[in-house]
């Protein structure tokens, strides 16, 4: 007899560093296929902004989906910038993110990872949320994959971790962890 089949979950991004992060993370026991949409991003809470996007990419691919949206939120700027680090980091850098603390004492900050998954058009899309709680540093490592060369946790920066290591303490394997559990449950609501 065959071994069963794993579930498929088609995951919306164009990111090519997060689709090989969600497969090293999901993959075997989930088979991961990717589709790049162009969804709105919209201003809300990290929550407003998942759900909505989730709802669209049902909307537009006619059938199961699972997005994602992270964030970076200094605790000084009371939680910014959050969903909006893509702009920020897109506009400022590294070096400019790092000035936005630059009057403050505290360099603390959380990694938020948030997934949504819908069933399709018309369901309501599931959250999972993971968080990994650091500081911002100066960039420090190969400075391809976002915000990563200045998220210090436990005295490295993502950028400079092993990926494998990455990959079994950050938010978005916070956040698949609970995703695959869910699937591996059978997805009932």
């Amino acid at each position: 007899m065959a071994p069963p089949t794993p579930p498929v979950v088609n995951f919306i991004t164009g990111n090519a560093n997060k689709l090989t992060e969600v497969k090293a993370i999901l993959e075997p026991a989930i088979t991961v296929n990717s589709q790049s949409l162009d969804l709105p991003e919209l201003q809300g809470t990290l929550e407003e902004v998942t759900l909505e996007k989730c709802r669209v990419a049902a909307q537009k691919v006619g059938g199961p989906v699972l997005v994602e949206d992270t964030c970076l939120c200094f605790n000084a700027l009371n939680g910014l910038p959050g969903p909006y680090i893509k702009w920020f980091m897109q506009s400022i850098g590294h070096e400019g993110l790092n000035n936005l603390l630059a009057a403050y004492d505290d360099k603390s900050a959380q990694a938020v990872c948030t997934f949504a998954f819908s069933k399709g058009p018309g369901h309501e899309p599931l959250l999972f949320q993971g968080k990994t709680d650091g500081k911002i540093v100066p960039a420090r490592g190969p400075t391809f994959f976002g915000w990563d060369p200045i998220f210090e946790y436990e005295g490295e920066t993502y950028a400079e971790m092993d990926k494998a290591k990455k990959n079994k303490i950050s938010h978005r394997y916070k956040a698949l962890e609970k995703v695959r559990v869910w699937v591996e449950g059978g997805m009932n609501e």
